[in-house]
Parts: structure tokens; C-alpha cells; sequence
């Protein structure tokens, strides 16, 4: 157990801890947060005792659509010392809105904590308001669910509806209260309930919506399936690539495309059916069937060109017709690929940043199973030995497409990196709450705001709010900040005025051969999507 566990603050100390605000419920955590001591209604509020919460992740008392936005909130803490007021979704069958507020508690000789209080709303909540989890959100908790082994995670509900979709269906597709619904894709949608979707349970809803689309009398047909949460004897790490996988193909082709890609057999079925083409992927990387696209990256303020990122396009038709880059790079880490590619990835873009002049970079995207090898850290310290000059043009994304579990050998790579001269990037911030930990665990330059974030503090307040908190955060690291999926100067202009230093998207430029310096120019554009491959 953490330190913070072995000693609890005495009765005096806590009191002042929590005197600033009444509360339900009392929690402590480490800096981690791990809890440490609980007090209050749990068992109103969760139907367990207080006690039995001990030594669990804070985040299992936060609905999956909080979790990340919390995590935000607690990791600026140690920086504010104080959580003030914040209006979270307890995870109990209700939802039951709660405000939390927070004090870091650093004593001398003590370990730090958080001190949490947890009270209920004062004023009703508008029940409408950021009610409606996203993709990204859908699949986090599906990912989390996964890799807690034999805690009955149950199956990711897949549903496809052909008609119009009306508010009434989207609630019968909620269901009860504890679930959690996306649109994943125009008629594609995902479920998860409160103990994991069953196979009646899909039933159950896919009945339902077919009930409600013929009193429409407008046609149409609805089809479900599930995927079932289990990766069997496969690695942490296999089960949450075949995961992303299946999310992905479903969101593209459907249940027919689960199908075709072997995960009728569920999770385990398809790596067996994928590992018999991981010769295939070996040799598209040793041979480079692929090329780089680059994207320019811009300073908000001059509007100037600052570095471009390299982005990775396989062969067309090397994986079959619809496949696109994404599903290239989860084939390549299911398969134990990720050294290889990332390896191939870097010595392509090394070559390209040869051409460069000025102070402009390239950067390159490592994954997390990459930087915490040390055989990696080796064949990379010489691969850019090899490019003396380009490699002072590098710079290195580090993706959270996997969760790293040795953070002190990452951590010596990242290091190594940067005494090189070449820049550290923490890629797809807030995604996913493990960035949070990242940014303590690792020093890095830059830090770079998941687009779906930016999108959205264009609709909401609460998410102006949060891209400023990871902004502040950033900062008070010494990380300068870049807001990916820039789509319109209204965009820009608001990242900016949110501190933001550095923007990407189509509304700077479109990903495609590196040009010459001189050349680039700002391209815009239309359409209301960007698609990341």
C-alpha cells in the first residue's frame, strides 16, 4: 500500500483538512490518487461500506464520462493547492451529481495527499447538459473494464440502426440509469452498462429500438451484437489493440467488418487470426510500404510555421480495401510490431529532416511499448547517431496508444532523447487519464491537447474551462501547449485566448509531402471533420 496508506493523518490534522466545506462523504488520497481513508454515507451513496473503498483508485467513485475531466482537476491540485467547488457524476446506478472540492495537504514530514469533500448539488442540475458521452469516452471505459482480469467486465453492446433516430430511441438506448451510450459512427452505436452489456441485455435494446422505429413508419431495421470485455489468455496490451481494433473496424464497416476480421471467436479469435499475418506486416515495414505525410504545426500568435509532424500512410490496399493507418499501427503493436515500426518510422522522417533549413523539425510518434525498452532506446540512440545533423531536427510525440507500465525505463529514454537536444511531446493530453500521471512522471517540452477537447470548448463552458486547466498545467511544467484539429480562425483565436501556444489542423494546413519552407501556406477548407489517420 502507498505511504500515504501507512499513515493516516490524526483527528486534529483532518479537521482542518476539511473544515472549509461540510460534506457527505470524506476521501483521501495519495498524489496517485489512491485512497487512503474514507468517512461518511458510501453506503447510501454506493451500497458498501466506507472502509471497503480503501486502497481502490479514486476514479472508481466518478461515472465513466467525469473521469477524465477529474482527473484534470486533481492533477492541478499539487500546482493550486485547492480543488475548488466542481460538479461531478457519482458512479452508482443514479449518477447522483455531487460537488467536490479538494485540498492538497503537504505536512512536514508527511507524505502529500489530497483531501476530498463531497456534497450533494445545492440547485438542480439541467439533466441535458454534457450528458452525452463521446466515442473516445465510450472506448476509455471500455479499456479500463478490460484490464481489471476477472471482475465480470461483461461485453461493449454494438448496435446498428437503419432510419432516422429519434430522442426517444437514443434514451431506450441508454437504457437504465448507470449506462453509458455513443454514436461511434452515423447508425453505429456503443453500449455499456452499469455491470457490462449481456447478450439479453442487447436483445433486449435492439427489441425495444425496433419497436420504436416502426411506430415512426418510416422503415428501417436495427441489428445488435456484442463484443465480449474478455482477452483471455491474451497480454494486457493485445486485448486493448484488439479492442481499439474491433471499435474501429465496427465504426467503419460495421458488424460485417467484425466479421470479416476474425472476431466472431471475440477478442482472443482475432489476434489468432491476425498473428498468421503478422508476416505480412513484418515485411510491409522492412520493405517501407508506406510514406510520410507531414502536417504543419503553426505559433498562434506570429501564424508562422514552427515544426511539422510526420504522419504515417502504409501502402494503399496493403491490409485490404478500407483499412486505413491507424488500423496499421493496432495490427503492429498486437502483433509485437511497435519496436520495428517506430524504429522505421523515425529513420523515414530522419531522412526527410536532412532537407530542412532553419530552426524548423520534424516530429516523429513513439508508442509508450517502444520508449520502455531498453533494446529500443539502443537501436534509437544509434539510428540517430547514424543522422548527426537531421537528428537535431527531430523532435518525439510520445503516444498513449498503450499504457506504460515500466515509467522509469521510458523515462530514461525520454531523457536520453532530450539530452540530445530533441524536444519531448506528450501527445493526446486528457484522452485518456493516464496523461495526467505521464506529465508528472516524464519532463516534457511540449504538450498537446486532444482535438476532441478543442471541439468541444467551442460548444461548452465546462470545456473552455478544462482546456484552460490542462493549459495552466502545462505551463506550470514548463510545457508549452499545441491544440490539435484547429478547423476555423474562430477555432484558432479561441485557443489562443485560452493560452494555447501552437495549433494543427486543416485550417493551417492539410498533411501531405514536406514542401520547401518558403512555400507554406495556410490551406482551409469546408468540410466539418479531420480524419487522423
Amino acid at each position: 500500500m502507498s505511504t500515504a496508506a501507512r499513515r493516516p493523518l490524526g483527528d486534529r490534522e483532518r479537521f482542518v483538512a476539511f473544515a472549509f466545506a461540510g460534506a457527505d462523504m470524506l476521501v483521501e488520497t495519495n498524489l496517485e490518487g489512491q485512497i487512503a481513508f474514507t468517512a461518511g454515507a458510501f453506503r447510501v451513496r454506493f451500497g458498501a461500506a466506507p472502509e471497503s473503498f480503501m486502497g481502490q483508485d479514486l476514479a472508481a467513485l466518478i461515472a465513466a464520462p467525469d473521469r477524465s475531466s477529474f482527473a484534470a482537476a486533481l492533477a492541478l491540485m499539487p500546482e493550486r493547492g485547492r480543488l475548488s467547488p466542481t460538479v461531478i457524476r457519482l458512479a452508482n446506478a443514479e449518477q447522483t451529481p455531487f460537488v467536490v472540492s479538494g485540498l492538497h495537504l503537504a505536512l512536514p514530514g508527511e507524505p502529500p495527499r489530497l483531501c476530498l469533500s463531497m456534497g450533494p448539488v445545492p440547485i438542480p442540475l439541467d439533466p441535458a447538459a454534457d450528458a452525452t458521452p463521446t466515442a473516445v469516452a465510450l472506448l476509455r471505459e471500455a479499456e479500463t473494464r478490460l484490464r481489471r482480469p476477472g471482475q465480470g467486465a461483461g461485453g461493449l453492446g454494438l448496435i446498428e440502426v437503419s432510419g432516422p433516430m429519434t430522442a426517444e430511441m437514443r434514451a431506450a438506448l441508454t437504457g437504465q440509469a448507470g449506462n453509458m451510450a455513443a454514436e461511434l459512427a452515423p447508425g453505429r452505436y456503443g453500449l455499456l452498462s452499469a455491470a457490462g452489456a449481456s447478450a439479453a441485455e442487447i436483445a433486449a435494446v435492439t427489441e425495444r429500438l425496433e419497436i420504436l422505429l416502426r411506430q415512426q413508419g418510416q422503415g428501417g431495421s436495427v441489428s445488435g451484437g456484442m463484443l465480449q470485455l474478455d482477452g483471455g489468455a491474451l497480454s494486457p496490451v493485445q486485448a486493448v489493440r484488439a479492442l481499439r481494433h474491433g471499435l474501429a473496424t465496427f465504426t467503419r464497416a460495421g458488424a460485417a467488418g467484425l466479421l470479416e476480421e476474425g472476431f466472431s471467436n471475440g477478442l482472443s479469435g482475432f489476434v489468432e487470426q491476425i498473428t498468421a499475418r503478422a508476416g505480412t506486416i513484418r515485411r510491409a515495414i522492412a520493405q517501407r510500404r508506406f510514406h510520410l505525410d507531414y502536417q504543419p504545426i503553426m505559433s498562434l500568435g506570429e501564424r508562422a510555421l514552427h515544426h511539422y509532424e510526420a504522419l504515417l500512410r502504409p501502402e494503399r490496399g496493403l491490409l485490404g480495401a478500407d483499412a486505413g493507418p491507424q488500423d496499421f499501427v493496432t495490427l503492429a503493436e498486437t502483433v509485437g510490431l511497435t519496436e520495428e515500426l517506430d524504429l522505421a518510422v523515425t529513420e523515414v522522417a530522419l531522412q526527410a529532416a536532412s532537407a530542412l533549413t532553419g530552426a524548423q523539425r520534424i516530429a516523429v510518434n513513439i508508442s509508450g511499448l517502444s520508449l520502455q525498452s531498453t533494446a529500443f532506446r539502443k537501436s534509437l540512440d544509434a539510428l540517430i547517431a547514424a543522422h548527426p545533423s537531421a537528428g537535431q531536427r527531430l523532435m518525439v510525440e510520445l503516444t498513449e496508444s498503450a499504457e506504460i507500465e515500466e515509467e522509469a525505463a521510458a523515462a530514461a529514454t525520454l531523457e536520453s532523447l532530450r539530452a540530445r537536444g530533441i524536444p519531448v511531446c506528450l501527445d493526446d493530453f486528457g484522452a485518456g487519464a493516464a496523461a495526467f500521471r505521464y506529465l508528472k512522471a516524464f519532463r516534457v517540452d511540449y504538450v498537446k491537447v486532444d482535438g476532441s477537447f478543442v471541439e468541444a470548448a467551442m460548444r461548452s463552458e465546462r470545456d473552455r474551462s478544462f482546456v484552460a486547466s490542462m493549459v495552466d498545467l502545462s505551463v506550470a511544467v514548463g510545457a508549452r501547449v499545441v491544440a490539435e484539429r484547429i478547423e476555423t480562425e474562430e477555432m484558432a483565436l479561441m485557443m489562443r485566448g485560452l493560452g494555447v501556444h501552437l495549433g494543427q489542423g486543416w485550417h493551417f494546413g492539410r498533411p501531405g509531402p514536406l514542401p520547401k519552407p518558403q512555400t507554406v501556406a495556410v490551406a482551409r477548407r469546408s468540410g466539418k471533420q479531420e480524419s487522423w489517420g
